[in-house]
């Protein structure tokens, strides 16, 4: 098996984890694939193996991996996005940060995480991603989100109203601070912080929540993913911003935006040990509750 592997630059604190990592792929004689930016930041801390082997891209990566490994919390395996892009490369999280829905293995259970997968004891969970077109091509090649799109105010702005149709019929004008378009992935994320519902994986739908809502009525709206939703935005200010997960960008406001279900998928690694539930559990604590013994 052949493991990429990508991250952050890290505090010390979890620099033995990371030494951890490797030292388990070389006790496997797993040649590790390291992104060149995340060797960067381990030189001189970390004893890599003499054969570690380097990718810059995402071309590059298609070519030399089966699997990437992400070391870091959700917002570092989001960023693995723009390297696996439509390649089929399954990901798997090691979380060093705080919640981690997406990045679902514990630091301290790395070593029966990596035996597993290594003995391929896991299933693939494929999660859909939304697409963002606009006239002016924002994002470029990388116009795909696993979480969310979010079309919000700038910081010193007033609250905008954003016009929302769904196959070219008008759904409604949001008085807010922003709006949120998620995927069932993203619906444990910002969505979920604004009052939107958790949705299932593989419910194929989107989910639309408005960000602190002028008019208190107006709630979040789960739509099928077959359907294709465009925005306009109306506002004070000349400019607003517009998220594709952890990436943003600044957009005129007379640029209209269609989001619609990506083309193709994630993979997503989940161990045999792992369910979708079990993480909801875990996550949000669920059962913690003295009445429930």
């Amino acid at each position: 098996m052949r493991i990429a592997i990508y991250g952050r630059d890290f505090n010390d604190s979890v620099l033995p984890y990371i030494q951890e990592v490797f030292d388990h792929l070389k006790s496997h004689n797993i040649q590790p694939i390291l992104h060149h930016k995340f060797k960067n930041s381990l030189h001189g801390k970390i004893n890599l193996p003499a054969n570690t082997v380097i990718f810059h891209n995402h071309k590059e990566l298609s070519l030399l991996a089966d699997v990437l490994l992400s070391l870091g919390g959700d917002g570092t395996l989001l960023d693995t996005l723009s390297l696996i892009r439509d390649s089929n490369i399954p990901v798997i999280g090691i979380n060093f940060g705080r919640l981690g829905f997406l990045a679902s293995i514990n630091k301290d259970a790395i070593g029966s995480a990596l035996h597993a997968l290594i003995n391929k004891e896991y299933t693939l969970d494929a999660r859909s991603l939304l697409t963002l077109e606009s006239e002016n091509g924002l994002f470029g090649e990388e116009n795909f989100a696993l979480n969310d799109i979010t079309i919000h105010r700038r910081d010193n702005s007033a609250m905008m109203i954003i016009h929302a149709s769904m196959n070219n019929e008008f759904i409604n004008s949001y008085w807010a601070d922003g709006l949120i378009i998620a995927t069932p992935t993203g619906s444990t994320a910002y969505s979920l912080s604004c009052g939107g519902p958790i949705i299932y994986p593989d419910s194929a739908n989107f989910v639309v929540t408005p960000i602190a809502p002028h008019n208190l009525n107006v709630r979040p709206v789960v739509v099928p993913d077959r359907n294709s939703l465009s925005f306009e935005v109306e506002a004070r200010e000349s400019k607003f911003l517009v998220s594709c997960d952890s990436r943003t960008v600044t957009v005129e406001r007379s640029v209209k935006i269609t989001i619609k279900k990506a083309s193709f998928s994630i993979n997503l690694i989940r161990l045999n040990n792992e369910s979708y539930l079990n993480t909801l559990r875990n996550k949000l604590l669920w059962g913690i509750d003295t009445r429930n013994y």
